[in-house]
């Protein structure tokens, strides 16, 4: 893997560096008022000091996230269960009294960097079937090994009107084209496809839809209703991409001859309503039944002949003054990360509708974009598991325990805390 040090830039640089070093070295006495969080290399387990932090969140407290200091460090109250949570999950944490506190402030005021306040805990929640796994999905992995709390909802929670309840949205690795991501290609015959494709038509009649296209449309439009109202959802793999290609889709059937016996439409492409959509625009469906892929809004097209080889991908360097919430999206101890492939890896540029961000680009492709829509935001992600670039079916399960400090698993957790983070404070 190619890395490199995201480091602090602006006018305190030199000066956090020296703090840096004072504040490992040097322990205060136990009366210390906060907890600092380093987030930089020094740091033992990066993705469980989210968990911590989202569970002083949880108990009522508030925190701090500063960005662009020590690679997004958090400061938490110093009280003796904040300390004993942190012992348990390995998390490192630095005592510092109310002097030291004053000095960080100091030189987050000066430079490239932002304090951000954390006030609540978001509610979250995991659109996933009912007989999916932990393992399944890179985003409850995280949150599973993050002990951070969520819920698991599908279609009738979707379509029944609970978005609402909800802060935050995950979409598991879902085909809302209906097409069943065409596996049927290479599992035709397999129990859990079969299983698969049995509960999705059975879901369709019980909640009166005409087809498992029609229903996974109707559940894309209350996704984006979601969002609209002020929701905040988060996306990888081939949620990205079908999502939004159910939303163009509106009445026509662009699903190509997939297992339930849909024809494809041969003129879905001139129908489509981009206006409908979030993050993409004039993108090109595959209708082809024979081809594995889903539209040319991916990249890499991984269960193809033309197939794009992996590299890295590098995130962008964002104002924490100016760009909070890119900013706040992209904290990271490396700037530069391995890629790794999914259904959808990554986004082709001339697909993504004009005021998206793109927050990480691998070569001329965008990896990791980010936009709003109404009074809600987006967050999309290429690939399947960023520890696992080369996914597939029935791999080993990844063990985060022997990735504490996954840089690309750290994105994931980033959006997590992204709602927690004071309204005022988001507005650019």
């Amino acid at each position: 893997m190619s890395a490199a040090p995201r480091r602090v830039r602006g006018a305190g640089a030199a000066a956090a560096g020296m703090l840096v070093v004072a504040l490992t070295a040097w322990v205060p006495p136990l009366a210390a008022q906060n907890l600092l969080v380093p987030m930089d290399r020094s740091q033992t387990d990066h993705l469980k000091a989210y968990g911590l932090t989202f569970h002083v969140l949880e108990r009522g407290r508030t925190a701090e996230w500063f960005l662009n200091f020590q690679g997004g460090a958090f400061l938490l109250p110093d009280l003796d269960w904040v300390r004993a949570e942190a012992a348990f999950r390995g998390v490192l944490t630095v005592p510092v009294g109310a002097a030291d506190v004053a000095r960080i402030r100091g030189i987050v005021a000066q430079g490239n960097m932002e304090a951000v306040p954390l006030e609540k805990a978001p509610r979250i929640a995991v659109y996933t079937p009912p007989n999916s796994a932990p393992w399944d999905d890179a985003v409850t992995m995280a949150l599973e090994y993050a002990q951070i709390p969520y819920e698991q909802i599908w279609d009738a929670e979707v379509v029944g009107g609970t978005l609402q309840d909800y802060d935050w949205l995950h979409l598991h690795h879902e085909d809302f084209t209906g097409q069943y991501s065409k596996f049927y290609l290479t599992y035709a015959g397999a129990a859990w496809l079969q299983e698969e494709v049995s509960r999705n038509q059975s879901m369709a009649r019980q909640l009166g839809f005409a087809s498992v296209p029609d229903l996974k449309k109707g559940v894309a439009r209350a996704i984006r209703d979601y969002v609209e109202g002020g929701g905040f959802l988060f996306a990888m793999c081939s949620a990205t991409e079908t999502l939004e290609l159910a939303l163009a889709a509106g009445p026509v059937d662009i699903a190509a001859a997939h297992a339930d016996g849909t024809p494809p439409d041969p003129e879905a492409n001139r129908k489509m309503d981009w206006g409908a959509a979030m993050a993409f625009e004039n993108a090109q469906v595959q209708t082809a039944p024979t081809v594995n892929a889903f539209s040319d809004i991916d990249s890499h097209q991984v269960n193809t002949a033309w197939r794009k080889e992996l590299g890295v991908f590098t995130l962008f360097d964002f104002s924490a003054k100016f760009d909070p919430v890119p900013a706040m999206l992209t904290q990271n101890h490396e700037a530069v990360i391995q890629d790794f492939y999914g259904l959808t890896t990554a986004f082709n540029e001339n697909r993504i509708r004009p005021g998206t961000v793109v927050l990480a680009r691998e070569a001329e492709w965008a990896k990791y974009i980010h936009g709003s829509f109404g009074e809600g935001t987006f967050t999309f992600f290429g690939g399947h598991d960023p520890e696992d670039p080369e996914h597939q079916i029935g791999d080993p399960t990844t063990d985060l325990g022997l990735h504490p400090n996954s840089p690309g698993y750290r994105l994931i957790l980033n959006n997590v805390l992204f709602p927690a983070a004071k309204k005022k404070q988001l507005k650019t």
